[in-house]
């Protein structure tokens, strides 16, 4: 009876297993509230002094706050003070066709990185066709030809790369947007009036926001960057199309269109816990002006929720003529980006606002060609309105390093 009692008392004790400890800023030394620390199936935050208890039997923890580098608690740790590095992102995109670990545009994005303040790269993981940019072990996707133009064919070595370099790394998952998929699954892609596939100005085949069997094959292929060691999942083309008169298995309303991009995006939060990513989701620009859903199913507020980060494209060429009181938005770069995460801060701490600037030609005022004064202008207008930093979008991954040397004036 003696040693069943025993038992039932080691067990208890194990199913319970709790651990402690207080987060906070490894510069200021201060606490940090509301930080989530995470196990598979369950997450708890931390208080006003920065403490914390989680009862869960699993090891590695994974510890998350916005403005901060990701930390994770092994099997080995056994402070009781956790240091979190603060972390402005500073970030260049590097295009799929350029992943290859000895590609000429990675290796000019790696020496920026070493000369300049950039900390992060952002890297194509799934494009608009829906090749991955890495043999991932999603089998569905390797059956449609996912895996048929694989460009990094040792993902594990461009990881260790980054790691030595402290490196923070943003895999971009291009979500509805995707023609393998949806040629393969003809039953759920967005289709016209007739019946036919629908496809955009670029020929791209889509699938339906509303059907969970597109939310789920977009996370799992998120969960195969997760699992090689990406810091964040970065979510494009995460809403409907732009167009309308189309056949969905729903009924398109502002209120299902939005349903549907929170419902894929709790669902992203739900099965990529246990790998402790941060989630932000890529925007159109004008979500910061209008209350509406824009007819593509994304507001500020209706997103917010459901996201460590949003990332609105902030390009000012994408503002009409007029936009601002400016006949060239495209002129007046910081005023664009200021305003812009200006007129949201009611909706969402700008410090979970993470815009992409543009690094390409001005396509629709003026042709203005975007070098230094303009590039800096809008890096200028993050730190004036206090993001959690930018994302610079160029087409090519070709950048200039003296656009990136530091302004001792700022």
């Amino acid at each position: 009876m003696k040693i069943l009692l025993l038992t039932a008392m080691l067990l208890q004790n194990t199913l319970f297993a709790s651990f402690s400890a207080n987060i906070i800023d490894a510069v200021s030394l201060k606490p940090i509230k509301d930080v989530t620390i995470s196990d598979s199936v369950l997450s708890v935050k931390s208080d006003i002094n920065g403490s914390f208890t989680i009862n869960s039997l699993e090891k590695p923890l994974h510890v998350k706050a916005c403005g901060y580098r990701p930390y994770k608690i092994t099997q080995e740790s056994s402070d009781k003070v956790l240091k979190l590095e603060p972390l402005v992102v500073k970030a260049l995109y590097l295009s799929f066709w350029h992943t290859n670990n000895q590609s000429p545009k990675l290796r000019d994005i790696l020496k920026i990185i070493d000369e300049t303040d950039i900390n992060t790269v952002v890297v194509d993981v799934k494009n608009e066709y829906g090749h991955t940019s890495f043999k991932t072990s999603f089998e569905q996707a390797n059956s449609y030809g996912a895996d048929k133009s694989i460009i990094n064919r040792n993902i594990e070595e461009f990881m260790s790369i980054m790691r030595a370099k402290n490196i923070y790394t943003i895999a971009r998952i291009v979500t509805f947007k995707d023609e393998l998929q949806a040629i393969n699954n003809v039953d759920y892609a967005i289709k016209n009036r007739d019946g036919t596939i629908w496809r955009n100005h670029d020929n791209m085949a889509w699938v339906d926001p509303f059907d969970v069997r597109a939310h789920n094959y977009a996370i799992s292929v998120a969960q195969e960057a997760a699992k090689v060691g990406f810091d964040e999942i970065n979510f494009d083309y995460i809403r409907f199309p732009a167009k309308d008169g189309l056949l969905y298995s729903k009924e398109s309303t502002q209120e299902s269109r939005i349903k549907a991009i929170s419902d894929f995006l709790n669902l992203a939060q739900e099965r990529l816990r246990k790998y402790g990513v941060f989630i932000s989701a890529d925007t159109y620009g004008n979500i910061c002006w209008t209350k509406d859903d824009n007819n593509i199913g994304q507001t500020v507020s209706s997103m917010a929720p459901h996201v460590d980060y949003l990332a609105p494209m902030l390009y000012p060429s994408g503002f009409a003529s007029g936009s601002f009181s400016f006949k060239s938005p495209s002129n007046h770069p910081h005023t664009v980006i200021y305003r812009s995460i200006k007129n949201i801060e009611d909706r969402i701490d700008t410090k979970r606002v993470r815009p992409w600037l543009q690094y390409f030609k001005d396509y629709a005022h003026e042709k203005r060609h975007y070098r230094e004064f303009e590039i800096k202008e809008q890096i200028r207008a993050t730190q004036d309105i206090n993001t959690n930093g930018w994302m610079m979008w160029s087409p090519s991954s070709r950048y200039n390093i003296e656009y990136f040397i530091k302004d001792k004036s700022l």
